[in-house]
């Protein structure tokens, strides 16, 4: 890539009511695609799921997926517009893309999603476990059952219901992706519960790479620091959305496209020698991975 993107360093004070946020009222808009990216076939006919692909960092993958041949299967919750917006971009790059939405904290819903990509597409090749939901509380005490239990039936059990039904239908060669968090290295005094979701994907990164070894399919993660996704105006106050990235050693918030490169490495065969691995994404500050 040969132009460099003036990346805008921090957002303006907004809040969005709704989880998991929708992209398309975020001002800066969240930047998901390069446009000097050079295209190399990596994943030339291939066919992937991505969860939370309709946005922010899921939307920024699809994109670069397709660009190096991928055909998608986005799942989205309830965020239809950014996901027609995904579908749009995707189909412009020739390739193939199918929206299912619903809520991945019903486990029959992730036999929906393999029963409608092997329909359309014949096969699945990769999955990238994104979708995330957080509510932010300073306080133990003041954690709702039903956002606890919410946070994990999303973020975990959600991508265990998912992987579980799509593992039987990959080969060798083949591919997962779970999007952990620099929370799960770091820590976060406001997400008690969402930090906790991406310290287990983290171990079931690690033990399903062991698991699955024998059979030739990697299993990796991508660790995002302060990424500017609809997920941060649903989160948390105007003011701490203002300050967004601005802690880290870089001094500004990071953009959906700045992981994209990381998980097409990880999909692809230059990642063939990857797995049970966790690639940090965080503006320069160092994690113990």
């Amino acid at each position: 890539m040969n132009q460099s993107i003036p990346f805008p360093k921090k957002a303006k004070p907004q809040v969005q009511h709704q989880q998991p946020g929708i992209e398309s009222v975020m001002d800066p808009a969240p930047i998901y695609e390069h446009p000097d990216y050079q295209k190399e076939a990596r994943l030339q006919d291939k066919v992937a799921i991505i969860t939370g692909g309709d946005s922010g960092i899921g939307r920024a993958v699809a994109v670069a997926f397709a660009k190096e041949g991928a055909d998608l299967a986005i799942v989205y919750y309830n965020e239809t517009e950014d996901a027609k917006k995904t579908k749009e971009q995707i189909e412009k790059l020739n390739r193939q893309c199918l929206l299912i939405q619903g809520d991945l904290a019903n486990a029959s819903f992730a036999q929906d999603i393999v029963n409608q990509t092997l329909t359309t597409f014949g096969k699945i090749n990769i999955l990238v476990n994104n979708a995330a939901v957080q509510y932010p509380q300073a306080d133990i005490t003041q954690i709702k059952d039903e956002e606890l239990h919410r946070t994990f039936d999303v973020n975990y059990f959600g991508t265990f219901y998912l992987t579980r039904e799509v593992i039987p239908h990959l080969t060798a060669g083949d591919s997962i992706i779970n999007t952990t968090s620099v929370t799960a290295y770091e820590g976060h005094e406001m997400l008690l519960d969402y930090s906790s979701t991406k310290g287990a994907l983290t171990a079931f990164t690690r033990s399903l790479a062991m698991n699955l070894a024998p059979q030739g399919i990697r299993v990796n993660a991508v660790a995002p620091g302060p990424i500017w996704t609809p997920l941060i105006p649903a989160s948390f106050d105007a003011k701490k959305v203002a300050e967004h990235g601005t802690s880290v050693p870089m001094k500004r918030m990071g953009h959906p496209v700045e992981l994209a490169g990381a998980y097409v490495l990880l999909a692809s065969v230059e990642g063939s020698y990857m797995s049970g691995t966790t690639i940090h994404i965080n503006g320069g500050t160092i994690t113990n991975s």
